[in-house]
């Protein structure tokens, strides 16, 4: 089996950037970037990447707005402030060579087994084992795992270290991925052109196209948000940073809430902007409604223009507020859902600061 599998590989295997690549360095940016994302959406954050942080030192002594900034739009924001708090572990712990021990590794922000487990076979040619979601794949369909594959982690884990061909490992967990993103995909697997056709207990079985079985999913919640375009008689816009800690953590965003029970989106917004920032601000035309999907949830983002009418604003429940004009706001890091805002900003010829009232 490892050796029908490298043998595909040698010649099926994809063309990816960081392949070949020995710099450790950028072997983790890589799988850091890949932990629930897309190749295709992958490939040009991490050139633009290295365009930025060419060295693990340079990341280090990054701000961690310039880091968020170059991984907006890539989603999981904590796996970019996870890089940056990582750098700056393995320059101050490890003189900014990146540890060679899985536990060493373990150690480090946002890395896990699987994760250790990829950069270690890739960057060292270890022989430490992976489960991402396409080894997860591959290995419930070769045994016909009968239940969930996170039901049974233990069980794939050990057979992940089973089949791991410890003379290649960087060849071999390279290769299995492949085979989960190439042939062994979720829908419609490619078994006639599959390496390992003949051991697959869920092919001989006619059991392909139903496994791996899925978890029983309750339908994501939906949050309704009244959202503030705040504006002063300067024509500037008021934005806020999130805390550090929570969903988007560090970003920025235009200030609002959960609509409640019973509520407008106008008396929703500024409620929302009297408790978040202390100021007052009446509300006026909607700019635009955006729908959004997070891994947990669904929200609608209800975007309204807003005159600022008086308080002094305060970081009540954010990081730091700034008045910005739309020509400086490209250079703050905004979730994926707020460009959509601000491109409806400059459609609609904004700031025109004597019609803002």
């Amino acid at each position: 089996m490892r050796r029908s599998l490298l043998t595909w590989y040698q010649h099926q295997g994809r063309d990816l950037p960081w392949r070949g690549e020995s710099d450790p360095y950028k072997i983790w940016v890589s799988e850091i970037m890949l932990q629930q994302t897309q190749v295709k959406t992958v490939i040009p954050y991490y050139q633009r990447w290295f365009k930025k942080f060419p060295t693990l030192e340079e990341l280090a002594r990054a701000d961690q707005q310039e880091v968020l900034k170059v991984w907006e739009g890539l989603g999981y924001y904590a796996r970019g402030r996870n890089l940056h708090k990582a750098a700056q572990k393995i320059v101050k712990d490890y003189g900014g060579i990146f540890p060679q021990t899985l536990e060493q590794v373990l150690k480090l922000p946002g890395i896990g087994r699987t994760t250790a487990g990829g950069i270690l076979s890739a960057a060292f040619n270890q022989p430490v084992s992976i489960l991402d979601g396409n080894v997860k794949r591959v290995l419930a369909r070769l045994t016909a795992l009968l239940v969930p594959p996170n039901q049974a982690l233990s069980q794939l884990w050990q057979w992940s270290d089973q089949l791991l061909d410890s003379e290649h490992p960087q060849d071999f967990n390279q290769a299995i991925m492949d085979l989960g993103a190439t042939l062994c995909t979720p829908k419609n697997p490619a078994c006639l052109l599959c390496p390992w056709q003949k051991h697959c207990q869920s092919y001989l079985e006619g059991l392909q196209n139903q496994l791996p079985m899925r978890e029983m999913t309750s339908p994501l919640p939906h949050k309704n948000i009244g959202v503030a375009v705040i504006w002063n008689e300067q024509g500037r816009i008021l934005i806020d940073r999130r805390l550090e800690g929570g969903l988007l953590g560090g970003l920025w965003e235009f200030p609002g809430g959960k609509l409640e029970a019973g509520e407008s989106y106008e008396d929703c917004i500024r409620r929302e902007i009297q408790e978040e920032l202390g100021i007052e601000v009446e509300v006026g035309d909607r700019l635009i409604t955006v729908n959004h999907a997070y891994s947990h949830f669904r929200i609608t983002l209800n975007v309204y223009h807003c005159r600022y009418l008086g308080g002094e604003p305060q970081a009540i429940e954010c990081q730091e507020i700034r008045w910005v004009t739309l020509d400086e706001i490209d250079q703050f890091p905004f979730p994926k859902a707020n460009s959509q805002i601000i491109a409806a900003l400059r459609d609609q010829n904004y700031p025109r600061a004597s019609n803002q009232g």
